[in-house]
C-alpha cells in the first residue's frame, strides 16, 4: 500500500474566524495550531503546509488559569550578557495581547521553514474588527 502525499496544486484553503473571548489561552492556542497545520484535513501530510487560514479576534479577552497571569514570565533574550527582559502575563496581555496568542501558537507549530510559513496563515486581532471580510470566514467554534 502506497502512502499519499498531498501535492500543493490539490490543496484547497478555508478561512476560519475564531472568537477567543473567555477561552483558555493553552487550549484555544492549541487547536488553532492543529488547524493552521492541517491536522484536521484526510490530505494532511507531515512535510506539506495543508492547513487553513485562522482569524482569532478578542485576543485581549483570553484567559490563564491558576495564578499563571501573575506568575508566568514572557521571556527573551538578546544574545548578550545580561539581556534576558521579563514581562509578567498580566502586563503582557495589557500591552501586547496579539504577540502573546502568536507566541502560543508559535510554540506549537515545528521549528524551521515549515513552521515559519504556517504561522502566516494566522490573523491575530485585539478586539472584533479585522481586514478580512473580502476572504468570507467561516465560524469555528473550538471544542473543549
Amino acid at each position: 500500500m502506497k502512502s499519499y502525499i498531498a501535492k500543493p496544486q490539490e490543496i484547497e484553503r478555508k478561512w476560519y474566524i475564531v472568537d477567543v473571548n473567555g477561552l483558555t489561552l493553552g487550549r484555544a492556542a492549541s487547536q488553532i495550531a492543529s488547524i493552521l497545520r492541517g491536522k484536521n484535513k484526510p490530505i494532511f501530510t507531515p512535510h506539506v503546509d495543508t492547513g487553513d487560514f485562522v482569524i482569532v479576534i478578542n485576543a485581549d479577552k483570553v484567559v490563564l488559569t491558576g495564578k499563571k497571569l501573575d506568575q508566568k514570565m514572557l521571556r527573551h533574550h538578546s544574545l548578550y550578557p545580561g539581556g534576558l527582559k521579563e514581562m509578567p502575563y498580566k502586563e503582557a496581555l495589557a500591552k501586547k495581547p496579539e504577540f502573546v496568542f502568536q507566541e502560543a501558537v508559535r510554540r506549537m507549530l515545528p521549528s524551521g521553514v515549515l513552521g515559519r510559513e504556517t504561522l502566516k496563515k494566522l490573523k491575530v486581532y485585539r478586539g472584533t474588527e479585522h481586514d478580512h471580510q473580502a476572504q468570507k470566514p467561516e465560524v469555528l467554534e473550538l471544542r473543549y
